[in-house]
């Protein structure tokens, strides 16, 4: 029965997101009653009142389809990839910010942490380590957990562990559908030496505004910050899931680095 199997989702989000009966009711401008009724199955929503309540609980695009096909309505928003022609004007703004922000490292990241697209700066940067040059198909998540990766590279590698960690562990709690997010955490669980703690996430512990991330290259430590950005409030599923990582020099020194590797390479 669709209007049961709604039901069930409606209220998986609505404890995700910790919200009463009665606060959904109210944001959503519906009764108590019949949203009870359409938890349990008894009532059918409309389509109107699927998104009204989708809205409301900030479900993402994604799951706002799952949301309408459990209820018996057809998909609304569209999952198109970046290089498909209907996207030209985001790929077109995605390209500007890659190239206005050179010499400095940018990656385009999925859902998933993904690189999709990175600039000259990113692909120079990555070259400096070993097992992570421009050629090979990167996972930014993969690469900081992998001992093959930048992790020997990373001097202050458990800081920015443990906060990558806590932010899949909040993003797979947001997301609790999400059975690829879920065995992604696990798989960053599994990784070498990586404490027996970050199994459960500290929600207490409030993260600093950035963190800087101290690479050692050589003799000397590369530090760069890093800022990530979204594409507004797009309706399309996939631009909603992008993410545009750009990294910033945190020192003088690390500053003048980044601009003579980008004199010295052809």
């Amino acid at each position: 029965m669709p209007s049961r199997t709604f039901g069930v989702l409606l209220r998986r989000w609505r404890t995700v997101r910790r919200v009463s009966q009665l606060d959904l009711a109210l944001d959503a401008e519906i009764s108590t009653r019949h949203l009870s009724c359409v938890e349990t199955g008894r009532a059918q929503p409309s389509r109107e009142m699927v998104l009204r309540l989708a809205e409301a609980l900030q479900v993402p695009l994604r799951e706002r389809n799952s949301l309408l096909l459990a209820a018996g309505y057809a998909p609304l928003y569209r999952h198109d990839d970046l290089e498909a022609p209907e996207l030209e004007a985001a790929r077109r703004a995605v390209e500007l910010q890659m190239a206005q922000l050179e010499p400095y490292p940018v990656l385009v990241l999925d859902r998933y942490w993904n690189t999709m697209r990175m600039n000259a700066g990113a692909k120079r940067f990555l070259g400096l380590f070993p097992g992570c040059d421009s050629g090979t198909p990167h996972n930014g998540v993969r690469l900081v957990f992998r001992p093959q990766g930048l992790r020997p590279f990373i001097e202050n590698w458990e800081v920015i562990a443990a906060r990558i960690i806590r932010r899949v562990h909040r993003e797979a709690a947001d997301n609790p559908t999400d059975e690829t997010l879920k065995r992604f955490l696990q798989e960053l669980l599994s990784y070498p030496d990586v404490p027996n703690r970050w199994r459960m996430p500290d929600w207490d512990d409030a993260p600093p505004p950035f963190l800087t991330i101290n690479y050692r290259w050589k003799n000397s430590t590369l530090r760069l910050f890093s800022v990530l950005t979204t594409l507004g409030t797009p309706l399309d599923a996939g631009l909603q899931e992008l993410r545009i990582e750009s990294f910033f020099p945190a020192d003088d020194d690390t500053r003048t680095f980044v601009h003579q590797l980008t004199e010295k390479t052809p």
